[in-house]
């Protein structure tokens, strides 16, 4: 025997008895929390799997340069959810510690904005003026400048990384 269900309306759905709903309300740290996972989840995964992937399936010079074209984009995804991060930290009311959480949202994505407007673009300047890194000497000082910038980007990126699960398991 079926029974008819009740399928509430939008305002239904909306409101309760106290004139909105627990779910509604908590809209926004639903966002912030996926916003800050995908920022990490893309940055873990784009670091420790696919950078490393491609460096072991290509010469040095293919793979710096599939890894270059990359760079923007990658650089694009973590200023996005950083920003949705951000901004609906700002809207939610269930965060907890949340100055502590928009200041390492802050850091991060300072830091990933110098990434990609500073480090990034003078890293590709640097990389087309090498002919190759398989044949140039690592003691060129075109090659000592990349290494150098390479890794303030490395380190930089696994701070990004730590701040966000410090996000993610902690506040």
């Amino acid at each position: 025997m079926r029974q008819d269900t009740h399928v509430p309306s939008s305002p239904e759905i909306i409101s309760n008895s106290h004139g909105t709903s627990k779910e509604l309300i908590q809209m926004p740290t639903i966002l912030y929390r996926l916003a800050v996972a995908c920022w990490v989840g893309g940055t873990s995964l784009f670091t420790f799997v696919l950078t490393p992937a491609i460096f072991k399936s290509y010469n040095r010079d293919m793979a710096g340069g599939i890894v270059g074209v990359l760079f923007p984009g990658y650089f694009r995804w973590g200023l996005v959810c950083g920003g949705i991060a951000l901004a609906t930290l700002f809207m939610s009311s269930t965060v907890k510690h949340k100055a502590i959480s928009i200041v390492i949202i802050a850091v991060m994505l300072a830091i990933t904005s110098v990434q990609a407007f500073v480090i990034e673009p003078k890293a590709a300047a640097l990389k087309k003026a090498i002919p190759s890194f398989e044949t140039t000497p690592q003691e060129d000082p075109l090659r000592v400048q990349f290494r150098k910038l390479h890794g303030v980007s490395a380190v930089s990126n696994l701070v990004v990384i730590g701040g966000g699960i410090a996000l993610i398991v902690f506040f």
